[in-house]
């Protein structure tokens, strides 16, 4: 079984949709490949960016839902332990993850999970 964590994404008020995905994309991810070595529980990471305009704006209302986030993280690990491989190494790199975070992101307002894939096709 593979764990994956999921992060939904909200900008910080004041923020526009393009300077928020430009830093999460270049400075956020940037910071994440410079950890990757001391996150070995990690297997991938992905940045998905939400596509403003009418194709959202006609999914949402077709299903009377909430303003979209402003993207998701995805990251993969081999199981909840494995979070943690890498020690005292692993723990810096995240409370590093976790300020640069706060740099960009709305955290009140932001959600974060974890999931069992469950692939259907």
């Amino acid at each position: 079984m593979s764990v994956k964590l999921v992060y939904c994404c909200r900008r910080k008020p004041g923020m526009s949709l393009e300077e928020f995905h430009k830093y999460w994309l270049e400075m956020h991810g940037g910071l994440a490949i410079r950890l990757r070595e001391k996150m070995p529980g990690m297997k991938r990471y992905v940045q998905s960016h939400t596509l403003p305009g009418a194709a959202t704006d006609m999914l949402q209302a077709s299903r009377g839902a909430l303003e979209p986030f402003d993207g998701i993280t995805e990251a993969w690990f081999d199981s909840v332990e494995s979070m943690a491989d890498g020690g005292e190494d692993a723990q810096t790199a995240a409370v590093a993850m976790l300020a640069d975070e706060g740099e960009f992101l709305d955290l009140p307002n932001c959600v974060v999970f974890l999931t069992e894939e469950h692939e259907i096709f």
